[in-house]
């Protein structure tokens, strides 16, 4: 049996994804920014496709913008602010376990000479409100939060941060990857100024993704070339991409409810039986809010990637952190910000559930789970140490 338990990391395509794009790679070919009738066609199929996802997050059509990654969306959001207020100031807020593309991007500004405060997080990886008040000075002109941790699911404050960042006329930006179509996110009810989703996280393809912008708000631009996108993200319009993002949400939100609380139920299913059979284990964030289908759980006295590596030799696919990160042999950062010893922080696995996996899958993965550990705690010398 082979079990896909990476989600997190990307989806698989749903086949209807695949139907709705079908003619525009191969008939409806015609550029969309075209005056023709080829390019009126994919024109108006774009032009449906945005006013589909902003009706589906409940915002404005001429608020959506285009881009190829997640990553593009929170660059062009993050130093689009930074550039066009950086006469208000030059502090910029975001927090300790944020993904890469938010994290090197703040890192980078600082090179720039943007201050940076990275705010803390508490042991189940929930932001330091109370901090991130505390840290706001006169120069601050951007807040950058993630919906929820792309690591260990854990669902941020969201709304509380968006207030504070309203009374001091602060802009919040949201990096919601994680979130767009596996839970309900509206940009406008969470308080967000700027809003960050991509496609190949809920079942649509990948290369295509989305930045909700708040009418009013303003981004410099940060690529230069045509008028494509507000002129924030020029280049020709990936039409088949587009039509297929905006499917992938439209069919995420019929049943999602339902499929929030399947995904739950697999979710705390798998966690039970591993703590149950399974001894020295720790379930990350269980105790406040988490993504439906995010599972990390913490093998203690063993390596994340021995574990990772032998659940791939048996079929099971799984994550060991970050897969933007994932060449880097370091302990999680996202785990060290919530106070876990390194140690420990190295046997960490993610295992992020999605709509086609099911109770049988969970079941082998259990059982794969335990045979592995087991294999792996004899031949570790701290395993051996702590059983002395």
């Amino acid at each position: 049996m082979r079990v896909y338990l990476d989600n997190n990391a990307t989806t698989k395509m749903d086949p209807k994804v695949l139907e709705a794009m079908m003619p525009f790679l191969t008939e409806e070919y015609g550029n969309a920014f075209s005056m023709h009738t080829f390019g009126r066609e994919t024109g108006m199929a774009v032009s449906e496709s945005r006013e589909k996802i902003a009706t589906l997050l409940k915002v404005k059509t001429e608020e959506i913008i285009f881009t190829a990654s997640g990553t593009e969306s929170d660059n062009i959001a993050v130093r689009g602010v930074a550039k066009a207020y950086k006469n208000r100031g030059n502090h910029i807020i975001t927090s300790s376990i944020e993904h890469p593309a938010i994290k090197n991007t703040f890192k980078d500004l600082e090179q720039d000479g943007y201050k940076v405060t990275f705010v803390p997080v508490d042991e189940n990886g929930v932001v330091n409100v109370k901090a991130l008040e505390e840290a706001i000075t006169p120069e601050t002109i951007l807040i950058s939060i993630m919906h929820a941790n792309n690591e260990v699911g854990t669902i941020e404050p969201i709304k509380e941060i968006a207030e504070i960042a309203k009374k001091n006329r602060i802009l919040l930006h949201v990096d919601a990857v994680q979130t767009v179509g596996k839970i309900e996110v509206y940009p406008k009810e969470l308080g967000a100024d700027l809003l960050t989703f991509s496609a190949h996280k809920f079942h649509g393809p990948k290369g295509i993704a989305g930045l909700y912008v708040r009418q009013g708000v303003r981004v410099a631009r940060t690529i230069t070339g045509g008028g494509q996108e507000k002129k924030l993200r020029p280049g020709t319009t990936n039409t088949p991409a587009v039509v297929g993002m905006a499917k992938a949400l439209e069919i995420a939100c019929e049943n999602m409810s339902e499929e929030i609380k399947r995904e739950e139920e697999l979710r705390d299913y798998f966690e039970a039986e591993v703590l149950k059979r399974v001894p020295e284990v720790v379930v990350n964030a269980k105790s406040v809010e988490r993504l439906p289908g995010t599972s990390s759980i913490t093998f203690k006295y063993l390596e994340g990637e021995s574990i990772l590596l032998s659940l791939s030799y048996l079929g099971v696919a799984v994550s060991s952190g970050s897969a933007c990160s994932s060449d880097e042999l370091q302990a999680s950062h996202v785990l060290l910000g919530m106070g876990i010893e390194p140690e420990f922080a190295h046997g960490t696995i993610r295992f992020s559930l999605g709509k086609y996996n099911t109770k049988e899958e969970m079941d082998y993965t259990v059982e794969q789970v335990v045979k592995v550990i087991e294999k792996l705690r004899m031949l570790s010398p701290l395993w051996n140490e702590y059983k002395k």
